[in-house]
């Protein structure tokens, strides 16, 4: 008897322990289940070419960001510990300020290691209903987004929602 109770009590403990986490609650946006728009024909602020293709079958975060956004400031910098805690997940930057030279200033102040990319025309910002700043997009290996961080996100937020993705 002792022994099924031992092996009842270890599988729900690691039904627990063991289950996949779960994405926080999400902000309201259209696209949440909804395939990942598509980041083509761009180049990032180091001069190479964004590869689409690196985005297919992995987990995807894409970070909308600004110079002149105030909450921005506390989320690259969370959001560049996170990239640095999961590298398996691709990491995506899109600044919307009016100039790439400024975006270079941010990506530098903030030491972002992901690929950022210039949106200059306010394209991607479009194709994802970019609302207000910041904005984070989470989507799974099979390109569904499955999280939106808004203005109030928070770093444990990010980081859970990171981690539901894998």
């Amino acid at each position: 008897m002792a022994k099924v109770l031992f092996v009842f009590l270890l599988l729900v403990a690691c039904s627990v322990a063991c289950s996949h986490p779960s994405f926080p609650s999400s902000a309201p946006n259209p696209l949440v289940g909804q395939p990942l728009p598509a980041i083509h024909h761009r180049t990032t602020l180091d001069g190479q070419a964004f590869d689409a293709a690196q985005l297919a079958g992995k987990p995807v975060l894409v970070k909308f960001f600004a110079d002149y956004c105030e909450p921005c400031k506390e989320t690259l910098p969370a959001a560049e510990r996170v990239h640095k805690a999961h590298p398996e997940v691709v990491f995506v930057g899109i600044d919307e300020d009016e100039t790439v030279e400024t975006a270079n200033l941010v990506a530098q102040r903030f030491g972002l290691t992901f690929p950022v990319i210039h949106d200059d025309a306010n394209v991607l910002s479009g194709r994802f209903r970019v609302s207000s700043m910041p904005m984070t997009f989470v989507a799974d290996a099979t390109g569904t987004i499955r999280w939106v961080g808004g203005e109030g996100q928070t770093e444990d937020e990010l980081r859970q929602a990171v981690e539901a993705a894998r």
